[in-house]
């Protein structure tokens, strides 16, 4: 049931995101639309609820439980900058909005674009983690508790792996080709 309910609030923040977008760009309803976009935190809800409801009612902790509160941490962390993406596309395709900007590709600026994902990602490992410590904690000393500090791994893990892309870009900047040095400088 929790997987289904997982995939459910995956499909329903994308019903969410395109019904809000719709109304926002096409029906020229921008507060509907709003409204609308902001009702996707209640999906999270929802399976923050139903998911402490199975674990009450005496079902055993498994990778289905760990699954949630991850989806739940990626959601907070990154699903804003999810709706900001979609949000300058949508924007720049139907409403005549300026080109999405894209993200920096070189020296200083594309490190502290990395730093910003990795801290998005980061934000989003240990609200997952939180949630986890907080179903270990529920669920007491008598249940296997295995598969949910397992998920607590991976999450360390993840954040790990996005430190060490962005400490890459920190040590080791990537530089403009000479072509493109050149016409900045002569620009200049």
């Amino acid at each position: 049931m929790i997987v289904t309910l997982i995939v459910i609030c995956e499909v329903g923040f994308w019903v969410l995101l395109a019904a809000g977008l719709a109304l926002r760009y096409l029906a020229k309803m921008p507060l509907l639309g709003a409204a609308v976009l902001l009702c996707e935190p209640l999906l999270e809800v929802v399976l923050l609820v139903v998911t402490a409801i199975d674990l009450k009612n005496g079902a055993a902790p498994d990778w289905k439980h760990g699954l949630a509160a991850v989806y739940i941490g990626f959601t907070v962390g990154l699903g804003h900058q999810t709706i900001k993406w979609v949000d300058a596309r949508v924007a720049h395709r139907f409403a005549g909005g300026p080109p999405p900007v894209k993200p920096p590709k070189y020296g200083t600026a594309r490190m502290i674009h990395e730093w910003r994902t990795a801290i998005r990602w980061t934000v989003a490992a240990v609200v997952a983690m939180g949630l986890l410590q907080a179903a270990i904690w529920y669920v007491g000393g008598d249940g296997d508790v295995g598969s949910l500090r397992m998920w607590q791994q991976k999450m360390l893990f993840v954040i790990g792996i996005n430190v060490i892309i962005a400490g890459s870009y920190t040590l080791f900047p990537k530089k403009a080709p000479v072509a493109e040095r050149e016409r900045v400088r002569v620009e200049r």
